[in-house]
C-alpha cells in the first residue's frame, strides 16, 4: 500500500503529464467538405432551402420562426467540424428585450447539440435607449447592437428596405467535436414581434455562404 504522503505527491505529477499530452495536440488536417455561395442555385444539401437574393447577391431565405437544414454525407475521418456561416440579419432586431417584441432569438445546432443560441439587435444605441444583443455570447449576454457585425450599414430587407444601417452580415465560425461520416447542421430562430402586423416583413434572416470543413488533431 502506497503511504498517503506518496500519494499526494503523484496526483500533481500525474496531473502536469496529462497537461503536457494535452497540450501535443496539433493540427494535423484541415479539408473542406462542403463550401457554397448559392450562386450556383445547388440546394441539394439543403433543406427548406429558398434561393432569392439580397444586394445582388444570392442567398437562402427570409425566414421568420423557420428551419433550415445542412446535410453532409462521406465525410472523411476527423475529430471535428468546422464551419463558417455568413449570416444576414434584417430589420427590426431587437435582441434581448423581452415582451411582444422579444427576445429574437438565433440557433445553430450540430447533431441535435446546440453550437450556439444568441440574440441579435438591429436597433440604434444611445445613451438613453439601446436594445442590447447577446452575440458574440450566447444568450443571456449583453453587448451593444451589432458587436462582432462584418457589416451593420445594409438596408433593410423589407420594412427597412431604402433605410441603412436595417441589415447587419456576421460571420460566424465554429469548430466543434464530431466523428462519423455524416453530419447535419440545423440553423433556426425564435423572433417575436406580436404586435407587427406582417411579422415576415419586420424581422428576418437570411444565410450567404456556408462552409464546412473536417479537422484532424495528431
Amino acid at each position: 500500500m502506497v503511504p498517503v504522503i506518496h500519494q499526494l505527491v503523484w496526483w500533481p505529477l500525474i496531473f502536469s503529464f496529462l497537461g503536457i499530452i494535452a497540450c501535443q495536440n496539433t493540427l494535423e488536417e484541415d479539408v473542406q467538405v462542403y463550401v457554397s455561395d448559392f450562386a450556383s442555385g445547388d440546394l441539394s444539401n439543403i433543406t427548406n432551402g429558398t434561393l432569392t437574393t439580397f444586394q445582388g447577391k444570392a442567398v437562402i431565405g427570409f425566414y421568420h420562426n423557420d428551419t433550415v437544414k445542412l446535410s453532409l454525407r462521406g465525410l472523411p475521418a476527423h475529430d471535428a467540424l468546422k464551419i463558417t456561416v455568413e449570416l444576414y440579419v434584417h430589420d427590426s432586431w431587437d435582441g434581448n428585450v423581452t415582451g411582444v417584441g422579444g427576445p429574437d432569438l438565433w440557433m445553430m445546432e450540430l447533431e441535435g447539440d446546440q453550437v450556439l443560441r444568441t440574440t441579435f439587435s438591429n436597433s440604434p444605441c444611445t445613451s438613453s435607449y439601446c436594445l442590447y444583443q447577446s452575440f458574440p455570447g450566447n444568450h443571456p449576454s449583453f453587448n451593444r447592437p451589432k458587436t462582432g457585425a462584418t457589416s451593420g450599414e445594409l438596408p433593410g430587407r423589407c420594412q427597412y428596405q431604402n433605410v441603412a444601417g436595417w441589415s447587419s452580415v456576421y460571420h460566424i465560425t465554429r469548430t466543434i467535436p464530431h466523428r462519423g461520416y455524416t453530419a447535419e447542421f440545423v440553423f433556426r430562430d425564435e423572433i417575436k414581434q406580436t404586435n407587427a402586423r406582417n411579422q415576415l416583413c419586420d424581422e428576418s434572416w437570411s444565410l450567404g455562404q456556408i462552409t464546412v470543413s473536417t479537422v484532424s488533431f495528431r
